[in-house]
């Protein structure tokens, strides 16, 4: 608690506290436009006192979503929407940062308070993709292995949102690579099961992840700051595990 409301500083970044709002996803979404509720959501936070809000985790395409109601920065028209809640955020003296991510094989499902069951067809339903065409859940769609021409098609995707994030008013880019999403399904040989430079060794399975960073590291400034989010284990025997994660870091 000593430290709990010291500012820190994190290159120009100054944040008045040690107070961080994990992302936490809403759901409340249309067509991936942040709306009214999302306003007030992080507004209420801000004005509560919080150091620091990440938003909630932020489609870098369509097909990446969990649900057909989170939220997306796939297109420049999703900037403004955001735009006014990193505006009131900061107005408030608080850090707004945004989670960049895509469900992989875990998208299309529904929302949690309908059942959150992938949905099998349908308007708000649409194609999984993973590492392998491995089913989360029995009984999910078969999702379909990403060629290499799609794995980079991805890899700009995640470049582009940060870029429309950094305009949107940004200060905290965070890679989603946790929870079992599309970079964990890279990272897990649980659900790796790829023969190629994407799959078998720990060099191979990180190599997406890796790219992203990459990428996205030439965006930063003294302004803005790269954070990544991993599992730091899968809790199952032959998965990801801590010395995977120590090696990672």
């Amino acid at each position: 608690m000593l430290y709990l409301n010291t500012p820190l500083l994190i290159k120009q970044i100054i944040f008045k506290n040690r107070v961080v709002m994990s992302p936490m996803c809403q759901y409340s979404a249309i067509n991936g436009y942040a709306n009214e509720w999302h306003f007030v959501h992080y507004a209420t936070r801000a004005v509560g006192g919080v150091g620091t809000i990440i938003q909630e985790a932020t489609a870098v395409l369509s097909e990446g979503r969990i649900t057909y109601g989170d939220l997306g920065l796939w297109e420049d028209e999703q900037i403004a929407h955001l735009a006014r809640i990193t505006s009131l955020i900061s107005n408030r003296g608080a850090v707004p940062g945004i989670q960049l991510a895509h469900a992989g094989r875990k998208a299309s499902c529904d929302l949690p308070w309908n059942g959150g069951e992938q949905l099998q067809s349908g308007i708000n339903s649409w194609e999984t993709y993973s590492a392998s065409p491995i089913p989360f859940h029995k009984g999910d769609n078969l999702p379909i292995e990403l060629s290499k021409e799609e794995i980079d098609k991805i890899v700009d995707a995640f470049y582009n949102s940060a870029v429309r994030a950094i305009e949107a008013g940004y200060k905290i880019i965070e890679i989603h690579g946790a929870h079992g999403y599309l970079i964990h399904q890279f990272l897990s040989p649980l659900s790796n099961k790829r023969d190629d430079e994407y799959g078998g060794t720990f060099e191979n399975r990180t190599r997406f992840l890796l790219q992203i960073i990459e990428r996205l590291s030439g965006l930063m400034d003294e302004n803005h700051s790269l954070w990544v989010r991993i599992s730091a284990t899968d809790w199952t025997e032959g998965g990801w595990n801590i010395d995977d994660s120590v090696k990672l870091a």
